[in-house]
């Protein structure tokens, strides 16, 4: 054979070389695989990523209504950029100049009471203050009139309040720390930041009760359901399915009805305290509006996801290991410890996994049956964002729990690994 023949590339059926050929192939499939996924891709991107990338945006833009702070204010913002609030003197008169331009701009466009509410989530008194003054310095010649910070104080003596002044100079950018700042119970004054009053300190305490309950609520259901989901895995095909028919009929009633149910049966003159005075004590047990009530009531909604998982992988584990464990001399714990538990693990993490991520996220059951003792961290979210307005805070606590939940899952990781997390 010639060195020609060696050298020349070879050749495809239809003639074009092989590597050509090859990476038009692969390309094709790359293209096809990609149509594929595509609707998937668009459903995540839209459903889950558009809105959490929404949530972190909302945690840090300063904005009164649909815009922004700076733009609201430009007159303030550009002259308060020298006046330190430590020094203890309320702003100089060019400060009360541009507050009076912009608040009368303001009142024009009714948002000075979107500006009063804006600062109000930093000095409760803010909203009332803008409210009131928008009408009287629309009227002033701002040409002529002067000085500014004597009419100011004429209307209100707050405005030569310099905590209020010290949070407009805090907040006067297009993004802002504050909503992050009220999340971790800190707030800005004008020596600096500092973290409220342990008395004050809300969100860290919701946030170590979720934790906490959630923690809680992921061992009781590991507790109950890993007997029942043994029993399933040892007993005969069709008895199992029957009994797991039961396990799966609380997902054909709503949340909202069973955690409603709960409500009554847990109730003082419920069904669970009267069966209690039946059997003859005296006293009914406190078993609503508390902590008690969320860890039964969450318990038992909760408790399928933990039995699934540990079912689908004890199912797969052969009744001949554990035969064979006994056979060698090995008693009934330790072939269950030592044997049978080790396999299934893997459920346990997974049902673990699942059951927390759920619980801590969880809002109906801890608002109708927590009472003011065994609210989540949801709960307060839902009244910032529903009811009090204030989305920024709102994005910022959910952010946090993004937060936190990423870094338990690393941790878990780390100890157990999501690797060996089966779900069947």
């Amino acid at each position: 054979m010639s060195d020609a023949s060696l050298d020349a590339p070879v050749l495809s059926a239809d003639g074009k070389p092989l590597k050509q050929s090859l990476n038009q192939a692969l390309r094709k499939q790359k293209i096809r695989a990609l149509i594929l996924i595509a609707p998937l891709l668009v459903f995540v991107m839209v459903s889950f990523v558009a809105p959490i990338g929404s949530m972190l945006m909302r945690s840090v833009q300063n904005t009164a209504g649909v815009d922004y702070i700076p733009d609201l204010m430009p007159n303030v913002v550009a002259s308060i950029k020298d006046w330190d609030p430590r020094s203890g003197e309320t702003p100089p008169e060019e400060v009360y100049r541009g507050m009076a331009i912009d608040l009368a701009a303001a009142f024009e466009n009714r948002s000075h009471t979107q500006l009063g509410r804006r600062f109000n989530y930093e000095s409760p008194g803010f909203s009332s203050l803008f409210r009131s003054a928008g009408r009287p310095v629309s009227r002033w010649d701002l040409e002529n009139d002067g000085p500014f910070k004597e009419k100011f104080l004429d209307l209100n003596d707050d405005w030569g309040n310099i905590e209020y002044w010290a949070s407009i100079k805090a907040n006067s950018g297009y993004y802002t720390t504050s909503y992050f700042l009220a999340a971790f119970d800190a707030e800005r004054t004008s020596e600096g930041i500092r973290f409220k009053d342990p008395d004050q300190r809300i969100y860290q305490k919701l946030m170590l009760r979720t934790l906490g309950l959630s923690l809680l609520i992921t061992f009781c259901t590991l507790a109950l359901g890993y007997p029942v989901a043994w029993l399933l895995a040892d007993l005969p095909v069709r008895t199992s399915n029957l009994l797991l028919i039961l396990v799966l009929l609380p997902f054909w009633t709503s949340l909202l009805v069973r955690t409603s149910a709960w409500k009554i049966l847990l109730q003082d003159q419920g069904v669970i305290n009267n069966f209690w005075v039946w059997l003859g004590f005296a006293e009914r047990l406190p078993l609503i509006n508390n902590q008690t009530g969320v860890i039964i009531a969450m318990t038992h909604i909760l408790l399928p996801f933990m039995i699934l998982p540990l079912y689908s992988v004890m199912k797969t584990i052969p009744p001949s290991y554990l035969r064979a464990a006994k056979s060698l001399g090995a008693s009934n714990w330790t072939a269950f410890w030592r044997v049978y538990f080790p396999q299934t693990t893997a459920g346990i993490g997974a049902g673990a996994l699942l059951v927390f991520i759920l619980a801590v996220g969880y809002f109906i059951t801890p608002e109708l049956v927590g009472g003011a003792d065994g609210t989540f961290i949801s709960n307060r979210i839902y009244f910032q964002f529903a009811v009090s307005g204030n989305w920024g805070l709102a994005a910022a606590l959910g952010t946090l729990m993004l937060v936190v939940i990423l870094v338990l899952y690393y941790i878990y990781d780390k100890l157990v690994g999501v690797d060996n997390v089966k779900l069947g």
